[in-house]
This record gives structure tokens, sequence and C-alpha cells, in this order.
């Protein structure tokens, strides 16, 4: 594996456990105890790593003020893999966190030549209006876009760069295809993870919840944090880390392809047709599955189960078991899993036209 990451490539991860390893990322296992409400993505595995969480749960447990800060970089539809961050993002406001939802327009414009005024457009119809309908509130919620958020957020971006240097850069980027453009979003990326500690008015403990490839701007906004203690006494944020949900093909879900995922505005004949062209662990023939069991660790089907649609622990057990005992078969499940996806996005859809009414809550 190479020692780097792409924050704007793409990463197809397998080996975890060897990526913490090189880049110092602690096991969440390791401070999961100390959780005073865990989340299903904590107990599964699904959020794997950590850097000081450990703040971020003393926070929780003392009712003590602290950040959520999330961005989001609008291509497509919102899909199952985007829910991932709303969830956490939604489960940090429920448990006190003061939330800042940050649209990267700036950086899509610079490093992907992003067309703003659409993404404005998908930000808010798109993805605010589903991060409401699975529960964001407006209350203690910021949502605002690089391109028009205060002067200080500004202004402090710039100041960064006194204190890091090209060679640096470098090193957590890569330097081949490092442009210019990617170094002003670098900086406005530690601009967005450290401003609120400037807008709470006091250094505030922050958690940002992200996937693997999203790690190189958290260290370096760690190591621009601890240069500027004296201006600004900034505490090092924290990060969580998810593991990536697959494709219904079994390789990375992609925004440009509508089969390799579910979206949240799907219907009941795009799921099924989706779900049943989804790859399992199955085997060849009944006979093989009755007699070897199926593998639902290489299945997307259970995998849905895992991460969306089963939250009791027990029942998903229960579905791997039978899975594995060649107890259940892939047409069975595959049709159990279709109605309780067709379940939650009926409500779901139904919660996103409500949600229109309050969309402006979250704009002021």
């Amino acid at each position: 594996m190479d020692k780097r990451i792409d924050p704007w490539g793409a990463n197809d991860i397998s080996d975890y456990d060897k990526l913490m390893r090189e880049f110092g990322i602690e096991p969440f296992s390791n401070v999961i105890k100390s959780v005073p409400d865990v989340h299903k993505y904590m107990r599964r595995g699904i959020i794997y790593g950590h850097r000081d969480f450990s703040r971020i749960a003393q926070a929780m447990k003392n009712k003590a003020p602290f950040v959520m800060l999330t961005g989001l970089m609008p291509s497509g539809k919102m899909h199952l893999g985007h829910k991932m961050v709303a969830d956490e993002m939604i489960y940090f406001q429920e448990n006190g966190a003061h939330c800042y939802v940050c649209v990267a327009d700036v950086e899509a414009y610079l490093t992907r030549g992003m067309n703003t005024k659409v993404m404005r457009e998908l930000a808010v119809n798109e993805y605010l209006l589903n991060y409401i309908a699975l529960g964001l509130k407006p209350k203690k919620c910021r949502f605002y876009f690089q391109s028009d958020f205060s002067n200080e957020y500004n202004v402090i971006s710039k100041y960064f760069a006194k204190k890091v240097t090209f060679n640096e850069l470098k090193a957590i980027y890569g330097g081949e295809s490092l442009t210019t453009g990617k170094i002003v979003s670098a900086l406005t990326q530690v601009a967005d993870i450290l401003y609120p500690q400037i807008d709470m008015g006091k250094p505030t403990p922050t958690v940002v919840p992200v996937g693997t490839d999203q790690d190189p701007h958290l260290r370096l906004t760690r190591d621009i944090a601890s240069r500027f203690k004296k201006e600004y006494n900034f505490i090092l944020p924290s990060s969580t880390y998810h593991r990536y949900q697959k494709g219904l093909s079994g390789s990375k879900m992609s925004s440009s392809d509508p089969t390799t995922y579910i979206a949240l505005t799907d219907s009941r004949k795009e799921v099924e047709g989706k779900i049943k062209r989804a790859l399992t662990g199955g085997r060849d023939t009944l006979d093989e599955q009755k007699k070897l069991g199926g593998s639902p660790e290489k299945c997307t089907v259970f995998e849905l189960y895992k991460f969306h649609f089963m939250d009791d622990d027990k029942e998903l057990l229960k579905v791997f078991d039978e899975c594995r005992a060649g107890k259940m078969m892939c047409g069975e499940c595959k049709g159990r899993c279709i109605e309780l996806i067709v379940g939650f996005l009926e409500k779901h859809q139904a919660n996103r036209e409500k949600a229109r009414k309050v969309l402006d809550k979250f704009l002021k």
C-alpha cells in the first residue's frame, strides 16, 4: 500500500489494519467502553478507528459543549453510502453536539471543476433535504457554503499557510498531482475544521466523522492547530473513521453508476431491480448452498442489513448464521431485504416532502 491516501481521487481500501498502522489511526475498540451512547456503527466495527475520540466521549458523558463538523461535495443523488455520514452527524447532534455542515463548493470548483450553481442546488434540494428527513434538527446546527461563509473564516485559511511548508504538503498529499488549487483547497478544509472553535468563542472539542480518504486533511489540520497554540489555543480536532460500504456489484460505489447504489429517492421498482442483480455470497446452485452454506461476509445484501436495515444485533447474527449454515437461500434473503429497503424509503420520502417546510431554518 502506498503510504499516501488521495482525498481527491479513488481509494479502494481493503486492509484497514495495515492502514491504521501506517497512519497512526487508533482502533475504535480501545475507546468504545467510554462512549455513553454506543451507535450501531461502533458496535459492529463499521466505525473502526479514531484520533483522540476519548475527549469527545468525555464531553458526551459530562454533557459539555463539543462540535461535530462534516463536509459534503454533492455530485449526484444522495445514496446509502452518503447516508452513513448523515447517520453519524445526527447521532452526535442527539448527543449534544453543535453541528457545522459545510458544503465544499470551493474545493469542488478547485479540484474537480464542478459547476458551483448546480452544486448549490444539489446541496440544498438533495442533500440537506435528505439530512432533515433523516432527523437533522436546526437547533445548534450551522449549514454553510465555503464560498460565502464569514470573513474571519476566509482570513484564517490564509493565515494557516504561514506555518506549513510545500514539502510537508507533498509528504501528506503527494507531489506528483499537487496543484495550486489543491493546496488552497486543503487550507480551506483546515479552516472548516478549526473555525468552529473560533465561532464557539473558546477552544472546543471537535469531532470530524470521515471515510479514510479524508485522513490527510485531518493530519494536516492537527499539525497546523498545534502550531497556532499561541494565537488561538486550538484543541486538536478528533476524528472517527468508517469502513466503506461496497457497491451492489461488489466494487466501490460510484455516483456516476446508479446500479451500484440505492438512492434515497429510488422507487420500489428500482430497488427490486437493483437488489435482484446485487452480488451475493451464495453458491452456484441451491444444492451447493444447502450443503456448503453461503458467504455472508462477501454479500452486498448482508452488508445492507449490517449498515442500514437491521438494528437488532441478534437478528443480524441470526441472518449471518443461517446463511453460513445453508438454511437461508439468496432469493429469500433478497426478498426480505427489498421489503425492508422499500419500507424505509417510503417513510423517508414522505419525511422528505415535509422537510421542505423547514429548509429555510437551516439557510438563515
